[in-house]
């Protein structure tokens, strides 16, 4: 049985301000209408597969799940890795689940961050992989490389085994411009994608021969997990043993049973936002352009408006980003230190590293339109049929002002429906709910006063998504 694995675990630092820690690439419209993660999941309804795994961080389910609830996915499970430790352990456990479907199960495993633009060559390479696969190899899917890449790693070919596959001869680490040359010029090197088509038993076979404290880790760790909701909740501790490594560096680097098959299939890691300039659709002046811009002699330039109209004069290879709380302009060519800024902002402990003003919740979404001493403005919307956890503050009292839809409010012993224009007070220290039963969209304006406004002011009595503290 073919089983996609998804891993979902990357940050995408290079892409701020758009990717941020709770909210990276891979959740992100980067490349059309829907998330990198829901393109990925979308590639696997070409292929004869079971229900995918998906392994993600901890701090993401919600994400997750929501997304693929939105797409009609139904995942056979939600793996959650309480800290990332690579991709070698995230298969591991996912290579654990899926033998709990069927004991011969072969794992496509996909980075859930990559665009294919031809989804037909992407299942036909699939195809050639799974003979492969199914006689115990290890196949690694090698790009076709378009021009001498120096961000990639690559794969070198040995012999043809059989029709459309190889033996590898070696990895090879991100080389300069001029070996790269030299690796495109001798057609036997392939750009490295970091998909994978592995028998699941096979795996964990060659993960105990050449690292078996990181097998027996991941095994502790699955074998201790919770149900939680839609999720499988790895155990903290034992992961937290586990050794941290890639699948290259643990096993495909080391085996003996390693295929490379060729891939050109439009595939992008899109690792930056140069890489978004490569695949998207470019104006008569070789500009790619999204969200509400205007622009004057202006060439070769990616230009991403979120929130407001952005204008450009006179640039030529530059890179403009814009949210509602940062704005990045790099020169197209430098855009692999975007990750140095990002540094920065940890260090001096920005929120804009970690968080939009526009964040998302299993409930819905708030968004943050005007903060200062004392007091905040929230847009808040709850998706229909949810509901926030009973929950107090100490440090802030709230006003809810109804926008659209319907909400159902508990302060205190009492409970009370709002309707569109109408309001309500929330005493400081007084328990309280707020629920949407509707069918549409409750929306409405939170405004909050007090001495402190922090996110971690919050104290939840019941909550239907697992986060009661109390």
């Amino acid at each position: 049985m073919l089983i996609p694995v998804l891993l979902s675990g990357g940050v995408g630092s290079r892409l701020w301000p758009l990717s941020r820690e709770l909210n990276p690439k891979q959740f992100l419209p980067l490349a059309g209408s829907l998330s990198l993660l829901e393109q990925t999941m979308e590639r696997t309804q070409s292929l004869n597969a079971g229900a995918p795994i998906i392994v993600c961080n901890d701090e993401h389910r919600f994400t997750v799940a929501e997304q693929m609830r939105g797409i009609g996915a139904n995942p056979d499970a939600i793996i959650l890795e309480p800290m990332g430790k690579n991709t070698a352990p995230a298969v591991a456990v996912a290579a654990l689940q899926a033998i709990k479907q069927s004991a011969d199960s072969v794992m496509l495993v996909m980075p859930a961050d990559h665009v294919v633009r031809d989804v037909s060559a992407f299942s036909a390479a699939v195809e050639v992989g799974m003979t492969e696969a199914k006689q115990g190899k290890l196949v690694t899917f090698g790009i076709v490389p378009e021009s001498p890449e120096t961000g990639y790693g690559y794969i070198r070919r040995n012999a043809e085994l059989s029709a459309g596959s190889y033996a590898i001869a070696e990895f090879v680490e991100k080389p300069s411009l001029d070996i790269a040359r030299q690796y495109v010029d001798s057609g036997d090197y392939y750009w490295n994608s970091g998909m994978f088509l592995i028998g699941a038993q096979a795996y964990l076979d060659e993960l105990q021969a050449f690292a078996p404290d990181m097998l027996s880790a991941a095994q502790a760790a699955f074998n201790s997990a919770d149900n939680d909701l839609d999720f499988v909740r790895l155990g903290a501790d034992e992961f937290a043993q586990c050794p941290s490594d890639s699948i290259d560096y643990a096993v495909m680097e080391k085996t003996d049973k390693g295929v490379v098959v060729p891939m050109s299939c439009g595939w992008s890691d899109v690792g930056a936002w140069s890489s978004l300039w490569e695949v998207g659709d470019k104006d008569a002046a070789h500009n790619v352009t999204v969200g509400d811009t205007m622009m004057h002699n202006t060439k070769n330039s990616y230009v991403h408006s979120n929130s407001r109209l952005v204008t450009t004069v006179g640039i030529d290879n530059i890179v403009v980003v814009e949210t509602p709380d940062a704005v990045l302009v790099a020169d197209k060519d430098q855009v692999q230190d975007v990750k140095a800024i990002v540094n920065t902002l940890k260090a001096e402990g920005r929120s804009e590293a970690n968080t939009h003003t526009k964040v998302y919740r299993p409930w819905g979404s708030y968004e943050s339109l005007a903060i200062a001493d004392r007091f905040q403005v929230k847009r808040i919307i709850v998706n229909p049929g949810q509901k926030l956890s009973l929950q107090l503050h100490h440090h802030r009292a709230e006003h809810w002002i109804v926008v659209s839809g319907t909400a159902v409010v508990t302060c205190g012993e009492t409970e009370s429906i709002l309707s569109e224009d109408q309001s309500t007070y929330i005493p400081l220290g007084t328990k309280h709910r707020l629920a949407n039963t509707g069918v549409i969209p409750l929306e409405l304006i939170e405004v909050q006063s007090g001495s402190y406004l922090g996110e971690d002011d919050i104290v939840r009595f019941e909550d239907v998504y697992g986060r009661s503290e109390s």
